[in-house]
């Protein structure tokens, strides 16, 4: 008889909660239709889904070891110095996973910006908003070269609307490729709710460190002169949430997923980094946002860029940014609800196998 249980990897990349955070309706949507997600990453990014799913197998991967510079500018020399250990990361992830097929059974496997995490034996789906990735005037090479990985595998899922209006630009579009791409629309765990609004402002921090620590301090020096409630959600993992009040600001260490949904949902406005993944979440709760980039990543400027220039969003470089910038948000449309519903059942044919 043949094995009902259709076990299924789950493995986002640690590079702050981004990439755990959009695999969470991924999971969701694959317990619905019969099959057994298994959770595999490092650190913060494993430690979320673990707080999430708790019923669910959860396995250890290499870290890439993706240290963030102290000063933007020196982030992509800090990425090109630590490449020999990602690379050897990358390699030893694929023996790992090529031992885990017979071991856990595995039907397939979704793999969010984890470069070795497939196997041309079963069918393998890599997530991406990135087919371009931008660094300044190496543009061309990694964008190639990330490509060359997104071959290995047996689709590519790109979280976002083929046609005009899409939130990624050029990111996430190509003018000519030869990869088996396909556009299943912005991922977002959250759903909107008419909730009466609570706070004036909601802050939401993310990303790796020293560069979140950094942005923490300097929105609690500036936010003292804000007129109004704050919710202000640090986005620190740690084993028990912590709840301070201190004046007109209530601060959290993280919340789940339920808790940040209200908290959105009753929010008038939010200040965040301008990460796709907290991109796609405004967009589906059509929310006005002010962003402030993570110095150095080329991806988050182009898209803070990209939503000025286009009348949704401002934005203000991290050592620039004032608290009264915020009122320009109001001049703004908010990032647009782009409708289109993902067809899951149609996207999990792949590991339906015979």
């Amino acid at each position: 008889m043949k094995n009902s249980i259709k076990n299924i990897l789950v493995a986002p990349l640690n590079w702050g909660l981004g990439h755990a955070t959009r695999c969470i309706p991924i999971i969701r949507e694959l317990e619905k239709n019969g099959f057994t997600p298994i959770l595999a990453s490092d650190g913060v990014a494993l430690q979320i889904l673990q707080k999430e799913f708790p019923h669910l197998l959860s396995l250890s991967l290499p870290s890439y070891e993706i240290e963030y510079a102290k000063n933007g500018s020196d982030f992509k020399w800090k990425l090109i110095k630590n490449s020999p250990n990602m690379i050897d990361a990358i390699f030893t992830e694929k023996k790992i996973v090529k031992k885990w097929i017979t071991e856990y059974n595995l039907y397939g496997i979704i793999s969010d910006n984890r470069l070795g995490v497939y196997n041309k034996n079963i069918p393998s789906v890599f997530i991406t908003h990135q087919l371009n990735v931008l660094s300044g005037k190496t543009t061309w090479i990694s964008s190639k070269l990330h490509q060359h990985f997104i071959k290995k595998f047996t689709e590519c899922w790109v979280p976002d609307i083929e046609r005009m209006p899409n939130l990624t630009g050029k990111l996430g579009h190509l003018k000519k490729n030869k990869l088996n791409l396909t556009y299943i629309g912005p991922l977002s765990r959250l759903e909107k709710k008419t909730l009466p609004i609570q706070y004036d402002l909601m802050v939401i921090l993310s990303g790796p460190e020293p560069q979140r620590t950094y942005l923490e301090e300097k929105i609690k020096k500036e936010i003292k002169t804000f007129e109004g409630k704050v919710i202000f959600i640090k986005g620190v993992l740690e084993s028990e949430q912590k709840i301070n009040q201190d004046g007109n600001v209530t601060y959290y260490n993280f919340m789940t997923s339920d808790q940040i949904e209200t908290a959105y949902n009753e929010s008038s406005m939010v200040l965040c980094r301008s990460g796709y993944t907290t991109v796609m979440d405004l967009a589906k709760l059509g929310k006005k946002a002010f962003f402030i980039p993570t110095p150095g990543q080329f991806e988050q400027e182009y898209l803070a860029k990209r939503f000025k220039r286009n009348g949704l969003a401002p934005y203000a470089k991290q050592d620039n940014f004032e608290i009264a910038d915020l009122k320009d948000a109001k001049l703004y449309q908010g990032l647009p609800q782009l409708e289109q519903k993902i067809h899951w059942k149609q996207l999990f044919i792949l590991f339906e196998g015979e």
